[in-house]
């Protein structure tokens, strides 16, 4: 499974296609062939897999009981908008119109790579989530990491 790193900021066209910048492409190699998938986030973003990171978590999704509401509502509001993505011959990716509204994202676009995910953002609400950065990190990297939860390094 891959492991993205960076932070980027991309403008989007009239048409809401988004080029993906050459640092970034070069740790997509199988999207060319593959494509990616690009879904609604937990917040008001939206994030991009690669198609088989995307999936994996179908794989997990399909392991669930479907029999319990709760888990086919999840699997429901999850899924919801689901899109696959592909490369123009330009390196552009068209972003689907409804996602985009969904996480009300107009020209400016920030990139935030997330472990095996890309996370897409507008870039006010991206800058906004930042500003509200817990004034003691410490704090929250001990009640996130600590108590045992991981070896140390």
């Amino acid at each position: 499974m891959s492991n993205f790193l960076g932070e980027f900021e991309c403008k989007l066209d009239v048409k809401g296609r988004m080029m993906v910048p050459s640092n970034l492409k070069k740790q997509l190699p199988e999207a060319e062939r593959e494509g990616l998938v690009i879904n609604r986030g937990f917040e008001k973003n939206l994030v991009i897999y690669t198609r088989s990171g995307w999936g994996k978590i179908v794989e997990d999704l399909g392991k669930l009981n479907s029999y319990e509401k709760k888990t086919r509502e999840f699997i429901r509001y999850f899924t919801r908008g689901a899109s696959e993505l592909t490369l123009d011959s330009s390196g552009r990716v068209l972003l689907p119109k409804s996602l985009l509204e969904y996480a009300g994202i107009g020209n400016d676009v920030v990139l935030s790579c997330q472990f095996s995910k890309i996370e897409v953002w507008a870039k006010d609400n991206y800058d906004a989530q930042l500003d509200n950065e817990p004034e003691n990190f410490a704090n929250l990297t001990e009640e996130v990491m600590g108590s045992g939860r991981r070896a140390n390094d």
